[in-house]
């Protein structure tokens, strides 16, 4: 039996005391940044909470089904509740979108056609859409089906360049994909009120633009959402920030009927759409997690506000700072070497509930062109609502770090990388 949590920590983890005490020390620093994310979780508690109870959610509706999933209640009276919270006509919130990346693609195929453009606004989009683009050669792309795509790039200053885009608007250009949040990138992730302006700018040159919003990471970081700025589409998946670390796999796709139903066509069959689509008994693990996400999406920015301010004390390149405005979970660290980044990643696999045995190793991954080192002994495979750091094995060597059920296991695992790090030799 240990006096107190420091001391625990620090045999069971072999974690230096002096670490252990720059990092509460840092912790204490930042506690009215906590605060605020409190004040977040308590609104969209209650903006979750109210959309149940408007539409009338009850025990019946947990039930499930299975087959086609014909008059799936369950189903339907989750889309209709993902559709009040998120500012959008209608829903698809399915089991069977297995991905972020998987739902984007269905939502892009859906609604674009042979001859049309597809425009990233704000840079480069994350690296497993390289593939579905055709900026990276594969099969079945949107390049293999006569789709073109167009990128204008963000200023040096990380904002928009508006001169550059509506240069590059054209008659062709069909549709916008805004990716939310960084991916790989040491760029800012974006607020809704950035993403209204850009959507409002967008439109003023070419009305009948698709704005499209890739809203994984960014779900419940503030009040708004890209719905209520102004997107006729928002993606995401539910093994992030929406599921709360319950719901075992599943996407969504939100928005204007037209567009929600075009992208159901292609997730089923055209003519079917919506209408089919057993639940398989996840509804339940889904409305569950959506009730839950506010609180531990809470968790998770505590733990990146934390890890930023830690390794800012450390000398560390962070991005967002500690005090910076955030717009997503993701907190990235650059280190000096791979070797560095490699051993990070293995103090957060060691501090794991799942697999904390195993060594995070480099690794080929779908949808990557570098080798990727993924930390993350989650519940749920691949779910990085749970504490996870990752990282492609290039230049910078730069960690993304997110996630985490509990504030209190992010703040576990993130003293334990610090830890890993010192004893290793790479702090002094």
């Amino acid at each position: 039996m240990y006096k107190n949590f420091e001391e625990f920590l620090a045999k069971e983890y072999k974690i230096d005391e002096a670490i252990i005490k720059l990092c509460l020390d840092a912790e204490s620093e930042i506690t009215p940044v906590f605060a605020e994310i409190d004040e977040t979780a308590q609104y969209n508690t209650l903006k979750v909470l109210r959309a149940m109870q408007k539409n009338k959610l009850s025990e019946a509706h947990l039930a499930s089904t299975t087959g086609y999933g014909y008059n799936d209640i369950g189903r339907d009276v989750l889309e209709a509740i993902y559709a009040d919270v998120f500012g959008a006509e209608i829903s698809l919130v399915r089991p069977q979108l297995i991905s972020g990346t998987h739902a984007l693609y269905v939502a892009l195929s859906g609604n674009l056609r042979f001859g049309d453009e597809l425009l990233s606004p704000a840079g480069k989009l994350y690296d497993t859409l390289e593939g579905v683009i055709g900026v990276r050669k594969t099969k079945n792309s949107l390049a293999e089906n006569g789709i073109t795509y167009k990128q204008v790039n963000l200023k040096p200053d990380g904002g928009f360049d508006f001169d550059a885009l509506e240069k590059a608007i054209g008659k062709n250009t069909k549709m916008a994909a805004i990716q939310r949040s960084r991916g790989y990138d040491m760029r800012r992730s974006f607020t809704p009120q950035e993403i209204k302006e850009l959507i409002s700018f967008i439109k003023s040159v070419k009305p009948d633009i698709i704005c499209m919003v890739d809203n994984c990471y960014g779900e419940f970081t503030g009040i708004a959402e890209p719905g209520n700025a102004g997107a006729d589409l928002t993606v995401g998946s539910l093994i992030k920030n929406p599921g709360g670390g319950i719901a075992p796999t599943g996407g969504y796709i939100t928005g204007r009927e037209q567009y929600v139903e075009n992208a159901a066509d292609r997730l089923t069959a055209p003519g079917i759409g919506r209408e089919i689509g057993p639940g398989l008994g996840s509804v339940r693990h889904m409305l569950q997690g959506f009730f839950l996400a506010p609180n531990v999406v809470a968790g998770c920015l505590k733990g990146a506000v934390f890890a930023s301010k830690v390794f800012e004390r450390l000398g560390y390149e962070v991005s967002p700072r500690p005090d910076e405005k955030r717009s997503d979970i993701v907190q990235s660290v650059s280190f000096k070497s791979k070797e560095e980044l490699i051993s990070f990643c293995e103090g957060i696999q060691y501090a794991a509930p799942v697999d904390s045995f195993a060594k995070a190793q480099p690794a080929p991954m779908p949808g990557y062109v570098h080798d990727v080192i993924m930390a993350a002994g989650a519940f749920i495979q691949g779910a990085s609502i749970e504490l996870s750091a990752d990282a492609p094995l290039r230049e910078p060597y730069t960690a993304y770090l997110q996630g985490g059920l509990s504030w209190h296991h992010a703040k576990i695992g993130i003293i334990a990388g610090v830890g890993k790090l010192k004893r290793e030799g790479f702090i002094r």
